[in-house]
């Protein structure tokens, strides 16, 4: 039987002022709580830093990003349960011990809360979604928009011990692979009332900054990741209308990212999504959503496309594609 309660990994690089708030907000009066920090080869002093504190277990490796210091934290971990915490995140007071807490009564194997998003430049404040009642797990995780960021959630061990806590081949979108792969084992959860931590936004955010190649790839390893999950739910007759219309939340804005560099493959999604949901309809309002609707998705895109190729004859910067996903 394991000493330790809860582990917190927190992997990090060069991000050492918001390492010591994220180290400081795991705080813990009624559960057994270790802290492990890896890092990932910062060149900061952030390793220095770490040898000198007290009351964490600290790691180091060659900078091999984040998925292998996941890995390797879990490696080194003791706890029954599992946090996982970027180091630029931070939780609220109680809220590790309030997890564990549900956690043992109720004899779940996932504890989930609200997570609000926290801006570093003015220390403003936007207010997260309230999960509410998680009655379909896969769903909500597929695209439903009450969902939760994974700071928010405590994860018994054998959890991770059955499906990877983290995925390099998918490094771009490995958080979101983690996810689906715990909500397809179908985990036991209890919603935690209340704020349970924050996730910081900064211009230095790993996900809202992919561009040319890399932001290709990464709308790929998305791409791949719901196909999988999906293809795993239609083997076990799992697919069910309201996972479906959750996935093309996801699928509707990847199929416009991939259409400005693969035209084809971008028309494929679209038509994937109308497979999946008959009834979808766009979200987009205004002449463009009247566009999707009345024109279709290839012919809007076309004229979207013109349109670039115009602003950058112009010499017009054209706006930054993101999927703008709630959560990561």
């Amino acid at each position: 039987m394991s000493t330790i309660d809860v582990s917190v990994i927190i992997p990090t690089y060069n991000r050492l002022p918001l390492l010591k708030r994220a180290i400081a907000s795991c705080t813990a009066e009624h559960c057994r709580l270790e802290v492990i920090v890896v890092d990932d080869g910062s060149t900061d002093g952030t390793w220095e830093w770490l040898k000198s504190q007290s009351g964490i277990r600290v790691f180091r490796q060659h900078n091999q990003g984040q998925p292998w210091a996941l890995i390797r934290g879990f490696e080194k971990s003791l706890g029954t349960y599992i946090r996982l915490l970027d180091s630029d995140d931070f939780l609220c007071a109680g809220t590790i011990d309030r997890q564990w807490q549900l956690a043992k009564d109720h004899c779940v194997e996932l504890v989930y809360g609200r997570v609000d998003r926290y801006r570093e430049r003015d220390a403003g404040v936007l207010v997260g979604p309230d999960p509410g009642i998680w009655d379909d797990f896969l769903a909500v995780q597929l695209g439903e928009p009450n969902g939760s960021h994974f700071l928010g959630m405590l994860f018994h061990r054998r959890l991770f011990e059955q499906v990877p806590i983290s995925r390099p081949d998918f490094a771009l979108r490995e958080d979101r692979m983690r996810m689906l792969e715990v909500a397809l084992m179908q985990p036991s959860l209890i919603g935690s009332p209340g704020l349970a931590g924050y996730w910081s936004q900064h211009d230095e955010q790993m996900h809202d900054n992919y561009s040319g190649s890399q932001q290709v790839v990464a709308h790929w390893q998305m791409l791949g990741i719901y196909r999988r999950t999906l293809q795993v739910l239609i083997e076990r007759n799992e697919l069910t209308p309201r996972r479906a219309r959750a996935a093309c939340n996801v699928l509707w804005p990847l199929a416009h990212q991939l259409a400005i560099t693969h035209p084809a493959e971008g028309d494929a999604i679209a038509a994937w999504v109308q497979a999946l949901a008959s009834d979808f309809t766009p979200p987009q309002r205004g002449l463009l959503g009247w566009s999707y609707r009345r024109l279709g998705f290839r012919i809007t895109e076309r004229c979207l496309n013109l349109r670039r190729r115009l602003h950058s004859r112009l010499g017009l910067r054209p706006k930054t594609a993101s999927l703008n996903l709630p959560y990561p």
